[in-house]
């Protein structure tokens, strides 16, 4: 199903990493049509509002890159949270793309929905097979339970809604703050930061604190206050202490790549493509498309095709294919910011997932491949961080 120029794309979180990413790659392709609302202007996880919003803006296609995200220490502490807050956001978009004939609805996940000990690279095909990381496991199940909404979706009613699963992302409008940053942004800051305190820059240390600002502790605050606080994060003179043993591996993507591989699924991949069956539709009664679907009447088959057999496992993998260790990531950062001073490993930390790397090959055979490799990646994140 193309989407000509002017079709009508609502993005939702156009506001966060991955939103603003998408939505940039959108406007630059001439997609000028869309539509956003920021969470003061409509809460997604109240159905009524959303239904209000999808009578009155009729998108012809959706982006739901909206969810309720945070690090580890979130994650265990507001479990509930986790897992209700984002299968309302899932359930309100979804159901109300389909009551309202949306053609097309790209669901953006995260690559957590993987088993915590699947085997590498982790292939789609390894979803649900062995149990989940225990501290993240409350936002994995809301997120294979979205991805499992567009699968039935299609299944049922013959729609157009894709998943995607993308990597450890970075790049502009990433978090910087100290206290719940992934792990690129917050070791690119604390060596920044120790840099600064070797140079006695203290006009740009105030400024760094006063945009971001740690416990509380600003750029107005005594230097005394500054260096204790920083050295509670492992920021010292010339120096910088970072958890775990630096041997775990990880793989980054660019956000401007995941948006432009998203962006290239959304326009350019059906659910047929991915199935691999060209008749998909043919056996089946497809989505009413002209808005007004029946909301208590179900128009499709039960998901049940039996020529077709099984279909499952049918979201998409985005990443690079490549990792690297937290060290070698480390030295790239050091390399980037112009440190010169010491980086070491607190192997009493935890190290968390000794590796994590996707397989791409469904992606790649989709006909999309990464552009930005890691090395300079994390120059254009350092300048981006400069200038913010």
């Amino acid at each position: 199903m193309m989407l000509d120029k002017g079709a009508k794309i609502y993005v939702a979180g156009h506001k966060g990493l991955v939103g603003s990413a998408i939505w940039n790659n959108l406007l630059k392709r001439g997609y000028t049509n869309l539509v956003g609302r920021s969470h003061s202007e409509l809460d997604l996880t109240d159905q009524l509002a959303v239904r209000k919003f999808f009578d009155e803006e009729r998108p012809d296609a959706v982006v739901l890159a909206a969810a309720f995200v945070g690090g580890i220490m979130a994650n265990s502490l507001y479990r509930a949270d986790f897992i209700m807050k984002n299968m309302q956001i899932q359930c309100n978009v979804i159901s109300e793309a389909y009551a309202h004939g949306v053609k097309k609805l790209l669901f953006l996940g995260s690559t957590c929905i993987y088993p915590k000990n699947a085997p590498q690279p982790m292939q789609e095909d390894c979803l649900l097979t062995s149990p989940l990381e225990y501290t993240n496991e409350e936002y994995a199940i809301a997120k294979i339970a979205g991805l499992k909404m567009c699968e039935s979706y299609n299944l049922q009613y013959g729609t157009d809604y894709i998943a995607v699963m993308p990597t450890n992302l970075y790049g502009p409008n990433d978090n910087f703050h100290l206290e719940n940053s992934h792990v690129m942004p917050a070791m690119m800051r604390k060596i920044f930061l120790a840099k600064l305190i070797h140079e006695g820059d203290w006009n740009q240390i105030a400024a760094d604190l006063d945009k971001r600002p740690v416990e509380g502790v600003t750029g107005s605050s005594s230097q005394d206050d500054i260096l204790a606080v920083l050295a509670k994060y492992g920021i010292q003179n010339n120096k910088v202490d970072l958890w775990g043993t630096g041997t775990p591996l990880r793989e980054f993507l660019w956000s401007e790549d995941m948006a432009d591989a998203s962006v290239h699924i959304l326009l350019n991949v059906s659910f047929s493509d991915i199935i691999g069956i060209e008749k998909y539709s043919s056996v089946h009664f497809g989505a009413k498309t002209d808005g007004a679907v029946d909301r208590n009447h179900s128009i499709g088959r039960g998901g049940a095709i039996p020529s077709l057999g099984e279909i499952r496992n049918c979201h998409i993998n985005i990443g690079t294919g490549k990792e690297l260790t937290i060290r070698e990531l480390s030295e790239l950062v050091a390399k980037a910011v112009g440190f010169e001073g010491r980086i070491e490993f607190d192997a009493s930390k935890p190290d968390g997932t000794p590796r994590k790397l996707i397989d791409v090959s469904k992606l790649h055979s989709l006909g999309w491949k990464h552009k930005v490799e890691i090395e300079d990646g994390v120059k254009k994140l350092f300048e981006w961080y400069k200038q913010s």
